[in-house]
C-alpha cells in the first residue's frame, strides 16, 4: 500500500476518509455505496482514485487518463504533479501504458513490473525511473455509456518493482470497472465538465506558481527557470503538489520576510 503520509493527503483532499479497514470484499461494498451517492464524473473519478491506494496493493500514485473522440489524451484527476507529468510524457510520445490502454484496441490492461528493464516505452520508462517509478499497471475505464465508448485508462504507479503484480492487477480491473458503472450511472456524463474542472484547476495552478515565481526572482535575484527549479525540488522534497508549496509560499511571504 502507499505510505501512511501520502494516503492521509489524499484522504484529505479526496474526502475519502469515510473508507473502512477490512477485507476487500468489504473495501469494494463501501467504494460502491459511495460512487453510488456520487452526482458528478469528476466526484466519481476522485473517488476511484482515492480507492486505488486502498484496494490495489502497491499503489504510490494514481492517475486517471481520458480520450477525446478526436485522439487527444488528458488526466483530469491524479494524485500529484509528478503523475501528470508522467501521463504528459505518454501523451507527448503517442505511446506509453495509459495510452496503450485507453486505445480501442486494448486488451483491457497494460502491464511493466520493472520499468528499468521496459523497452517498449523507453521516453516513460526514463522518466518514470527518474522519479522513482519502477512499475506501472493502466486498466482500461469506460466514461461513456453511449456510443463511440471512447476508453480511458485507470493508471496505477509504484516505487516498488514487482508490487504491481496479477493480484494488483485483478483488483484495479475490478476498480475501474466499479468505476466505469459509476461514470455510466451519473446524470450528467459530461466530457466538457471533465475538461473545464481539469483547465481551471490548471489556469489557477499555473497563476499561483507563476506568483511564488516571481516572489522567487525578487527576493533571490533567481532567473525564472532557477525560481522553476527550486519549486519543484522543494516540492518532491516535501512530498506536497507543486501548486501547493507556490500557494504557501504566495500567501505567505510577508510572514517569511518578517525578522
Amino acid at each position: 500500500m502507499a505510505d501512511e503520509g501520502l494516503w492521509q493527503r489524499d484522504k484529505d483532499e479526496f474526502g475519502s476518509g469515510e473508507y473502512t479497514s477490512g477485507p476487500l470484499a468489504g473495501q469494494f461494498v463501501e467504494l460502491t455505496r459511495l460512487l453510488l451517492a456520487a452526482s458528478t464524473p469528476a466526484q466519481v473519478l476522485e473517488q476511484v482514485v482515492a480507492a486505488a491506494y486502498r484496494v490495489v496493493p502497491g499503489a504510490d500514485l494514481v492517475s486517471v487518463t481520458l480520450r477525446a473522440p478526436d485522439g487527444t489524451f488528458h488526466t483530469p484527476v491524479s494524485t500529484g504533479e509528478v503523475a501528470l507529468e508522467l501521463d504528459e510524457v505518454q501523451y507527448r510520445a503517442g505511446t506509453g501504458p495509459c495510452v496503450d490502454a485507453a486505445d480501442s484496441g486494448s486488451p483491457g490492461y497494460i502491464r511493466s513490473e520493472d520499468l528499468k528493464a521496459e523497452k517498449r516505452w523507453p521516453d516513460f520508462s526514463a522518466a518514470a525511473v527518474r522519479h522513482g517509478y519502477t512499475a506501472i499497471l493502466s486498466t482500461v475505464m469506460m466514461p461513456e455509456a453511449t456510443p463511440p465508448r471512447v476508453p480511458g485508462a485507470l493508471n496505477i504507479y509504484s516505487r516498488r518493482p514487482g508490487a504491481l503484480d496479477s493480484q494488483a492487477q485483478d483488483s484495479a480491473l475490478l476498480l475501474a470497472t466499479h468505476g466505469s458503472l459509476a461514470l455510466a450511472g451519473t446524470t450528467a456524463v459530461s466530457r466538457a465538465e471533465l475538461e473545464s474542472s481539469h483547465l481551471r484547476r490548471a489556469v489557477e495552478s499555473r497563476d499561483v506558481i507563476g506568483q511564488a515565481k516571481g516572489i522567487l526572482m525578487q527576493r533571490r535575484g533567481l532567473t525564472a527557470d532557477e525560481a522553476f527549479d527550486l519549486l519543484r525540488r522543494t516540492s518532491q522534497d516535501l512530498n506536497v503538489k507543486l501548486a501547493e508549496v507556490a500557494q504557501t509560499l504566495a500567501s505567505r511571504h510577508s510572514e517569511l520576510d518578517t525578522p
